[in-house]
């Protein structure tokens, strides 16, 4: 039970980006964005050389298409998710009843960023989630499903709506003030925050620091590669790679950056 409470613990929620200055050169920055949402361009993070997402080859491949269907057809990915129920349908209608801009599918931020990159000459893009042909990670997969059985009669006693509201309303206390923030995007954070704890939920604590631990590797092997080519280009290693990620996940990542020595070289996608 130890696993299940450290997951249910609900994170601070900042709105400023948080930086890991490598001793190599260059830095990453971690950028708190909240899913489903188009962030205020105050919040942005403008000026980056490399991007870093937390999807894997096929993640980016299906994030284009969803985006294909949305221009075609405006509002048909959250009609989709919200008539297939599930934690994200109960995150989408807290968003829909909200003064803020969404909710929208594919994930806005993610995706505008991603179209920056292939829009301005092709600034390098880096997937940090490993594909399925990894052996670990089909291993770490493997292992996901094995806890998910394990735990799937204990979770479901407890009713999934209930748990939401009750871990929103938690999350409500942990949103940071800022003076760029207005209460409904205060609020949007909080059920974000919600449905990240819920999504959470079915891994161990040994689970989530594999995965935390691997993805600060790749993440730092982004780096590798983006200094490594700037310093044959240019001789110049102050490179910034940008990491968008969920707020609720933003210090846990960040902690793993400083946590971790290991570098996974990767290369761009």
């Amino acid at each position: 039970m130890m696993a299940l409470r450290r997951v249910m613990e609900v994170p601070r929620l900042k709105w400023e980006s948080l930086i890991y200055e490598d001793p190599e050169g260059g830095k990453i920055v971690i950028w708190p964005h909240l899913p489903c949402v188009v962030m205020p361009n105050s919040l942005r993070y403008k000026k980056w050389d490399g991007l870093a997402l937390l999807y894997s080859k096929d993640d980016v491949a299906i994030l284009k298409e969803e985006d294909k269907d949305e221009i075609k057809s405006p509002g048909i990915n959250v009609e989709a998710v919200l008539s297939s129920g599930g934690t994200m349908s109960l995150l989408l209608r807290d968003i829909q009843s909200l003064d803020v801009n969404g909710p929208s599918i594919p994930d806005p931020e993610p995706i505008r960023l991603l179209k920056h990159a292939e829009n301005t000459g092709g600034k390098p893009v880096y997937t940090i989630i490993p594909e399925i042909t990894d052996n670990n990670w089909e291993e770490w997969y493997s292992k996901c499903a094995d806890n998910q059985v394990k735990l799937i009669n204990l979770l479901k006693t407890i009713n999934k709506s209930r748990r939401y509201t009750k871990n929103r309303l938690k999350a409500s206390k942990n949103v940071e003030i800022s003076e760029k923030v207005n209460s409904e995007l205060g609020a949007a954070a909080a059920a974000c925050a919600s449905w990240w704890i819920e999504e959470q939920r079915v891994l161990t604590e040994d689970l989530i620091k594999e995965r935390d631990e691997r993805f600060a590797a790749r993440i730092k092997g982004a780096l590798f590669d983006l200094r490594n080519r700037r310093l044959d280009e240019s001789n110049v290693s102050d490179v910034t790679l940008l990491v968008p990620v969920h707020q609720a996940y933003l210090e846990q990542l960040y902690n793993s950056l400083n946590r971790s020595d290991k570098v996974e070289k990767i290369e761009r996608g």
